[in-house]
């Protein structure tokens, strides 16, 4: 099945490296026009000139999604730049600093559900704002298996990641009549920058540890969240919405 999303327009946060770029990269090559958005500015146009100079339709845009004022602007980049916007991947998230619920701190809570939560909810908000407009659309918005599960040491980000699948649920109730989809991705464990990270932090047993438990054997690559995304974001997932995927190699089944 080749999906195409020629005449389309794609957004992609936290793109500039990961999952997100990997995603950005996929909708390019099936024919969208792609902006590519990440707190890390330089990144994103770098990104995105790299893509120009293949041939394919691009900008970078830097965008905090913690902060409103900077997801409002690059919505209307994105649109005043390519004239709509077809699909969105919510991606951009951080990881909570290890610490037991007790011991947590309320900076690095409200750092998380910044940027976690309220950030795909801002997205949201103004994405749907364009596709309201258009009369359609489809946003996927990027939750975890800590979305699903929960974590020790991990609250703050399994708190935001399984808000994001409330909003999800309850944004597609809203929209479900009116042509625009919104589903999302709970990617297990992907090898990414911020795999990297963690192993750096201190953290590479315990992702040793988990990668014994993926029925599959191995991580995953942020190529097959890419795929999934784009099918959610297609055609051919038109009667799918308010649903979360699971791409983890069979984490969850356990």
């Amino acid at each position: 099945m080749k999906i195409s999303f020629e005449h389309q327009v794609a957004l992609v946060t936290g793109a500039a490296s990961g999952i997100g770029l990997a995603t950005a990269q996929t909708f390019a090559k099936a024919g969208a026009a792609v902006a590519i958005a990440d707190v890390n500015g330089a990144a994103a146009r770098a990104a995105a000139a790299e893509l120009d100079a293949a041939g394919f339709k691009a900008i970078g845009i830097e965008c905090d999604v913690a902060e409103m004022d900077q997801v409002e602007a690059m919505v209307q980049q994105t649109v005043s730049t390519f004239g709509r916007l077809d699909a969105a991947f919510n991606n951009a998230g951080v990881q909570n600093i290890l610490a037991e619920t007790a011991d947590a701190t309320a900076e690095d809570f409200d750092r998380i559900t910044s940027i976690n939560l309220r950030g795909v909810w801002a997205c949201m908000k103004f994405e749907l704002q364009q596709m309201r407009k258009q009369g359609n659309g489809a946003i996927v918005n990027c939750s975890s298996l800590g979305g699903l599960v929960g974590g020790a040491q991990r609250a703050n980000y399994h708190a935001a990641k399984h808000g994001v699948l409330g909003l999800t649920k309850s944004a597609a109730l809203e929209y479900a009549a009116r042509d625009i989809r919104i589903n999302a991705v709970c990617p297990g464990l992907i090898w990414t920058p911020m795999a990297d990270q963690m192993v750096a932090s201190g953290q590479g047993e315990a992702l040793a540890a988990m990668t014994q438990m993926i029925p599959m054997a191995r991580p995953g690559r942020a190529d097959e969240i890419a795929d999934a995304v784009l099918w959610l974001c297609s055609s051919s997932a038109s009667y799918v919405t308010g649903q979360s995927i699971s791409v983890d190699g069979g984490f969850i089944m356990r």
